[in-house]
């Protein structure tokens, strides 16, 4: 790894705690104090500024940790946190598998398992159902950097087998959760049922695809919140938190506070340009025929609903259809990592959201795996 990478993975790991603005304002207080000592004019005012900026960082920093005690005391952990090596993974396990596959439930980007809960609650009175937060994300703590795909698939494995979870498993990840869990399942066939890619995140789309600013800037932005966050300016709907718990999406914004949060995405993102990819794409490619005879069911939108940005070239037509031909095709590659792979299309009108925007075809794309492979195996899962 080169040198500035171990610098960045120390900046990112230093930043993940929530303390960390402490420090940052008594060394600021130190360099401040010793200028004003000086005599001269100039190192006097330097220092008064300094000075300054010690206090507001300090202050900033204790509103920081007020805030985060007050959103954890308010959101306490609903599962168990258990230990992966280190640093501990927070684990949300419900209802009974009734002899069927336990259902595990992965979200996109490097949200925390909570971000399904709504899909996790429709099942969870049929089957057991299981919902994980990524190191950093959620309840979870934060774990060592870099934060990788490849890493988070073992992860996620430990965590469910320390939680006590029995395979084989259904795994569903949407997006960047879809690479996890395909990933996972290359690791451990003999722990994985089924897969459920909804819309799983094309590594080709990041080799080989247009530039996709959007990306960088993701990664860009989460660590500026991460920044703020741990100086207490927490934005808008983050306000210290007041009368009952909420609903999930408040649970999310709440906890989102966490600086780990911010830096963890920050981290993983690394991966998603081409020169990231080629780091880690040995690691984190699942290539054609990886994944056996494993049944897959592969989730996604038809047609390009949603993601019209990526055709914005302007009057060329020609660079426009070759753009669509190369999305859906990408989009199609994961059918070859299994023999026993299938496709679905979401509801008309749907995009790459469709796990929102249509979670009762989701929660029945699980259901129909789940019938499927109770006839075939009715023993597996059981407990």
């Amino acid at each position: 790894m080169r040198p500035h990478r171990h610098a960045a993975d120390a900046l990112l790991a230093l930043v993940s705690r929530d303390w960390a603005g402490l420090p940052v304002a008594l060394l600021l207080a130190a360099v401040g104090g010793w200028c004003a000592a000086l005599g001269p004019t100039w190192t006097t005012v330097l220092g008064g500024v300094l000075l300054g900026l010690a206090v507001l960082t300090g202050a900033g920093s204790l509103r920081h940790l007020r805030h985060v005690a007050r959103v954890l005391a308010r959101y306490p952990a609903p599962g168990r946190l258990v230990d992966v090596g280190g640093h501990r993974m927070h684990v949300l396990a419900e209802g009974r598998a009734g002899g069927r596959p336990t259902v595990v439930w992965m979200p996109g980007g490097h949200s925390p398992g909570h971000e399904l809960h709504h899909l996790h609650a429709a099942l969870r009175e049929e089957t057991r159902s299981v919902l994980v937060d990524r190191p950093g994300s959620g309840w979870s703590d934060i774990g060592p950097f870099p934060r990788t795909t490849a890493t988070e698939a073992d992860e996620l494995l430990t965590a469910l087998e320390k939680a006590g979870e029995r395979g084989p498993f259904v795994l569903v990840g949407h997006s960047l959760g879809g690479l996890l869990v395909a990933n996972a399942a290359r690791r451990r066939p003999d722990l994985v049922a089924a897969l459920v890619l909804l819309d799983p995140t094309p590594p080709d789309v990041i080799t080989y695809g247009p530039s996709t600013p959007l990306l960088a800037r993701s990664r860009s932005d989460s660590l500026r919140s991460a920044l703020r966050c741990l100086f207490g300016i927490h934005g808008a709907g983050r306000k210290s938190p007041s009368g009952e718990p909420g609903e999930p999406d408040e649970v999310l914004r709440a906890l989102a506070c966490r600086t780990r949060s911010g830096c963890a995405t920050a981290s993983i993102y690394r991966e998603l340009s081409p020169t990231g990819m080629a780091e880690v794409g040995w690691q984190t490619m699942v290539y054609d025929g990886d994944l056996g005879d494993l049944p897959v069911v592969l989730v996604t939108p038809g047609d390009l609903t949603g993601g019209e940005e990526a055709l914005n070239v302007g009057h060329d037509a020609t660079e426009a259809e070759r753009l669509r031909r190369f999305y859906l095709a990408t989009r199609s590659r994961f059918l070859a990592t299994s023999t026993a792979a299938r496709r679905i299309c979401t509801p008309a009108g749907t995009g790459h959201n469709f796990p929102h925007e249509a979670p009762e075809f989701v929660v029945g794309v699980v259901r129909t795996v789940l019938g499927e492979l109770h006839k075939e195996q009715p023993e597996a899962g059981a407990g």
